[in-house]
């Protein structure tokens, strides 16, 4: 029993990464009906700025600065630079294509994911950059609730994560840019006849999805310990997998789906075998299509971002 506990809390822990990922699909999803597949590689990029966020401070084991400190100059510059970049990507790629049918910008998200992948590698090069979280981060300091161990950094990232989760739901249901959003999702068109800027949402949408993939990097990073220009590839289709089983353009599906192909990798890891975890997810995602086209928590337009 005890690694069956163990294993939901590493699952629900890697489906936080997930959701936040999954998220960032499921708003451009809603506002734009594009498929933005170089979103996993916003992640990607995020995880590079932690990795070498921690090195100009001195690296791992000879830190000049609290490590309180780092990690929120970590995840601000993480989420302002990554989600920078989310808004130029938007803005020259994407806007001269709104128009234009629906498989020019698919086609131009994959070019995006090809292009900053291999723009990686060419900059940071093919060899794993590890994180050495341990050095820092002293993993025994978690809490201890019987057989089953939560250490530090994953709670940090289930307590990180359940607040933006929490926070972007607040934003999208509660505040003016919420309201717009939800505007634009429902009818561009309409949206703008009413005076709002469409572009500066559309804009802002990309900004704070791609903000939230650069969090979830450094959050992946210190997890996971260590990035590679490859990794952005399977967590955005994970992310993908996520927005699509929980209802894409839903932000509470999005959620709920990261969370659900966490617990179920982990769980396939733990109990039958790493080497099928990939096959067995993916095959989860064709069964809830084919028992529910639209995913688990599809709602109307109106409510979707």
């Amino acid at each position: 029993m005890a690694f069956f506990f163990q294993e939901l809390v590493n699952g629900i822990t890697t489906g936080a990464l997930y959701a936040l990922v999954a998220l960032g699909f499921s708003m451009v999803y809603g506002v734009l009906q594009l498929l933005n597949f170089a979103h996993g590689d916003l992640y990607m990029i995020g995880a590079y700025v932690g990795f070498f966020v921690i090195q100009w401070f001195g690296g791992p084991d000879s830190l000049t600065i609290p490590v309180p400190l780092l990690l929120v100059i970590m995840f601000v510059l993480a989420a302002g630079l990554v989600g920078g970049l989310g808004v130029a990507i938007e803005r020259f790629a994407y806007r001269p294509l709104r128009d234009a049918p629906r498989v020019a910008p698919l086609i131009t998200a994959i070019g995006i994911s090809f292009f900053l992948e291999n723009s990686a590698l060419l900059l940071f090069g093919a060899q794993p950059r590890v994180y050495n979280t341990p050095d820092f981060i002293s993993f025994s300091s978690g809490i201890q609730i019987g057989p089953v161990s939560i250490d530090a950094v994953q709670i940090m990232v289930l307590v990180l994560g359940l607040l933006l989760m929490v926070g972007l739901q607040l934003l999208v249901s509660r505040t003016k840019l919420g309201k717009q959003m939800r505007a634009v999702a429902a009818d561009r068109e309409a949206a703008e006849m009413l005076g709002i800027n469409v572009n500066f949402t559309i804009s802002a949408t990309f900004f704070l999805g791609s903000a939230l993939a650069g969090v979830a990097g450094v959050m992946g990073g210190l997890l996971f310990n260590q990035v590679t220009a490859t990794i952005g590839f399977i967590a955005g289709l994970k992310a993908f997998t996520a927005a699509v089983v929980g209802g894409i353009g839903s932000i509470p599906g999005a959620m709920l789906g990261g969370l659900l192909i966490g617990v179920a990798e982990s769980f396939i890891t733990g109990y039958i075998s790493s080497t099928y975890t990939n096959l067995l997810v993916f095959a989860l995602l064709i069964a809830v299509m084919l028992v529910r086209p639209s995913g688990l928590l599809s709602r109307a337009q109106l409510q979707k971002v």
